[in-house]
């Protein structure tokens, strides 16, 4: 099955190669193409590292390794972490906001055995992590041959891959028997990962609570200075929209607000924040933007790596994704600061996390501009009603703790004997080789 799966990547890779090229330039940063062919470089790396190497796609998913990273530095002190990241985004990020809980820094390579196999034995990893739904075939397959432990960690499956990928179950077996372990969100998740054809699955929670949490230390002094907020101003939190029809109905709900705010909008690909300003003008009056140092009464925050710490200044938050019909994005962030949530109906990517927390109270749902309008309206009114759902949803994230801990440990428990499996080979070939050196040394003697 592998051999197949190399052969018609190769036989249709005039579709999907142009489309990486293309999708890559779009970025404010290109991909480094020499790694991207299994071309990885590890300056000053000991000659039998132990060696973690964890995948992570884009900046979501770099996010929810941070508090996996900080276990495993704690729980493995000298071993190197290799971070692999897929966008450019994500690489901003990393160097950001991950900055000392990995050695070194790449690009994956593209999932073809030429590219994967000269990445793995350069890399010499004792375990591959790969994070929530990255599933690699090849990349897997070379790892497994080298012999490092392989783990799917913060695994989840939305509704639009399950659906997807039923129909590809007899494929899909292949490559999720490759993994020793599959730690998964929820439930939920196990069922689906299994139904896909993995032989085990386990349920350890999501890492993005301990990733909001870890978030709080902040001072919402600093960032009220920061983005030019006076202590009596009202402050709406746009985060995460995506595209002009997930930014429709929040425009057409913030031009319905009776109260004046200052409001912070943070799109999720940055790129797209010059065409939101143009629209936020359209509607509401001229945008700032945070990386110029400007400060106005609409800021857009087109930088990397502040959106998390950001939330404390709200005083209702607006989460996008969910607006068209996205699948949503992260709502734990502000939960964890203690805001008061609302969001599109269509959640189906963070599905259990936007279902807890509306049972809870944390949370309201607006499918228009005139609900969304109506919502801000009553918050904005109501401090005891801002009050009580910014205290279900801090306590909601409180409840799912530990899942970095959870996770981190089977990793170092997986890495450290996939190690010592590899150092118990390499002294059993090592003392076979020093055998037969002996052996002839022996018969050049006799003669």
């Amino acid at each position: 099955m592998i051999l197949l799966y190399n052969f018609l990547l190769i036989l249709t890779s005039f579709l999907w190669w142009p489309w990486m090229i293309f999708r890559a330039r779009k970025r404010k940063e290109l991909p480094n193409w020499s790694e991207r062919a299994g071309d990885v470089r590890f300056p000053g790396a000991g000659t039998n590292p132990k060696r973690i190497w964890l995948h992570a796609v884009s900046v979501g998913e770099v996010m929810a390794s941070l508090p996996v990273l900080a276990e495993l530095r704690r729980k493995l002190p000298g071993w190197e972490i290799i971070l692999s990241v897929t966008t450019s985004s994500g690489h901003e990020t990393a160097r950001t906001k991950a900055a000392g809980l990995y050695d070194h820094l790449i690009y994956p390579p593209i999932d073809l055995l030429r590219f994967t196999v000269r990445a793995v034995v350069r890399a010499k990893p004792s375990a591959l992590v790969i994070m929530e739904t990255e599933i690699w075939y090849s990349l897997l397959w070379a790892a497994k041959e080298l012999g490092a432990a392989t783990i799917l960690a913060n695994g989840r499956i939305s509704d639009r891959s399950f659906r997807r990928s039923r129909g590809l179950r007899f494929f899909y077996r292949h490559p999720l028997g490759l993994f020793d372990r599959l730690l998964m969100q929820t439930e939920q998740d196990k069922e689906r990962i299994e139904a896909l054809g993995a032989p085990k699955a386990e349920v350890f929670g999501n890492t993005k609570y301990q990733e909001a949490a870890d978030a709080l230390s902040v001072d919402p002094d600093h960032w009220r200075r920061e983005l030019g907020i006076e202590s009596s101003d009202a402050v709406i939190f746009v985060g995460s929209t995506r595209g002009e029809e997930d930014e429709t109905p929040v425009l057409e709900g913030l031009k319905l607000i009776s109260e004046r705010v200052k409001v912070i909008w943070a799109p999720r690909h940055l790129e797209r924040a010059p065409d939101l300003a143009k629209r936020i003008e359209q509607s509401l009056g001229k945008a700032s933007f945070r990386s110029k140092g400007e400060k106005g009464d609409i800021t857009i925050l087109d930088t990397y790596g502040e959106l998390s710490q950001a939330y404390c200044v709200a005083d209702v938050v607006i989460i996008g994704g969910g607006f068209a019909n996205l699948g949503g994005q992260n709502l734990i962030q502000p939960l964890a600061h203690g805001k008061p949530v609302i969001h599109g109906p269509h959640m189906q990517n963070f599905r259990h996390a936007a279902e807890e927390a509306g049972q809870a109270g944390a949370t309201l749902t607006a499918a228009s501009g005139e609900e969304l309008a109506a919502h801000i309206n009553s918050l904005l009114t109501d401090k005891n009603l801002r009050q009580k759902m910014g205290e279900a949803g801090a306590a909601l994230v409180r409840k799912h703790l530990g899942a970095a801990e959870r996770i981190a440990s089977a990793i170092a428990e997986e890495a450290e004997s996939a190690w010592k499996q590899k150092e118990e080979e390499r002294l059993r070939r090592e003392e076979r080789r020093k055998l037969r050196e002996a052996e002839a040394n022996t018969k050049r003697k006799g003669k």
